[in-house]
């Protein structure tokens, strides 16, 4: 890793504070982004994963597929983690945090609300950023891809029934269309271009030269899109500092709490790290790339006035 990879953590943390200056110094231009969207995948954001993603596309190598059934462990882990373990974590988290440790600091009503904000993206799983966690982590990009795609696939099925249990609701509408073009938007349309692109370079020095021309992109895609996610909510940020500080925490929890355990199941069961790292981070992360216009939720977000739709309409560009 170069010096700016090694730091990540810090660029992230003033491309936050950027974000938040960004929203609250020129709404107009963070109302322009926000309107940029079609079947509520903002465009802009899609532009720049599209640079996140694209690199690591190109190292997918189609000759190593048939390799990975050979390697189950990695793919068992992740969807033992993401869908028998991490939603009902989330929302265990969220009921401890919000009906008994926070229990003072807020009112009960508001609190139901957090809990379903919560529970939303715990039974998520990231798409595109999980590329890049593992570009970075020298993950297996083939591998990766598969563990992506499996757990999209997965989501199609599983999200909206599992939401309803946890949430206790039954008139869940899902939004397939947005779903779909997520899912073609963030894995198919790059991977075909990365695809493309080996097929035309087609010498493996040749790949890996233009690989580490474009790396870059990864991470300004990466920061940027965080200056733009926390731009759009940045006067929130401000006018709510105690609660977003109180639905940041068990996020927190959750995140380092699954992380270690996927990580540690792969250790033990002696998963090599290349396949190991992006295990254990599909689990840590949220599938921000789209909004759920889920009904019930959504409209009882509005009997918390401290609660921005945002927040229970999971990753709803405002």
């Amino acid at each position: 890793m170069n010096v700016f990879e090694r730091h990540l953590s810090i660029w992230i943390a003033l491309a936050i504070l950027a974000g938040i200056a960004l929203g609250n110094v020129a709404p107009g231009l963070v109302a322009l982004i926000a309107g940029a969207e079609f079947a509520s995948v903002n465009l802009v954001v899609a532009v720049l994963i599209w640079a996140m993603v694209y690199p690591m596309m190109i190292g997918v190598d189609p000759r190593s597929f048939r390799d990975i059934v050979a390697q189950p462990k990695g793919l068992g882990i992740t969807l033992i983690v993401n869908w028998l373990i991490k939603p009902f974590t989330m929302a265990a988290l969220a009921v401890l945090f919000f009906e008994v440790i926070f229990a003072p600091l807020i009112e009960p009503e508001d609190a139901q609300q957090y809990i379903a904000g919560l529970i939303l993206p715990g039974a998520a799983p990231c798409t595109a950023m999980v590329f890049v966690w593992s570009q970075l982590t020298r993950g297996d990009e083939s591998y990766t891809l598969l563990q992506v795609s499996v757990n999209d696939i997965v989501m199609i099925f599983a999200f909206a029934p599992l939401v309803a249990v946890l949430l206790g609701v039954t008139d869940i509408i899902v939004p397939w269309e947005t779903l779909v073009l997520s899912v073609v938007l963030f894995v198919i349309l790059p991977l075909a271009a990365g695809l493309i692109t080996r097929s035309r370079l087609s010498d493996p020095a040749r790949i890996a030269a233009f690989r580490d021309r474009i790396k870059p992109l990864s991470i300004i895609g990466l920061i940027t899109t965080v200056v733009i996610l926390f731009g759009l909510q940045g006067h929130v940020f401000l006018d709510n500092p105690l609660v977003i500080l109180l639905i940041a925490t068990p996020i927190l929890v959750q995140s380092y709490a699954i992380f270690a355990l996927a990580y540690g199941v792969a250790f033990a069961m002696r998963v090599p790290h290349r396949i190991a790292a992006p295990c254990a981070l599909i689990g840590t992360s949220n599938f921000f790339e789209l909004r759920w216009p889920w009904r019930s939720a959504c409209s009882a977000s509005t009997r918390a006035p401290h609660l921005p739709r945002s927040w229970v309409c999971w990753s709803r560009f405002p």
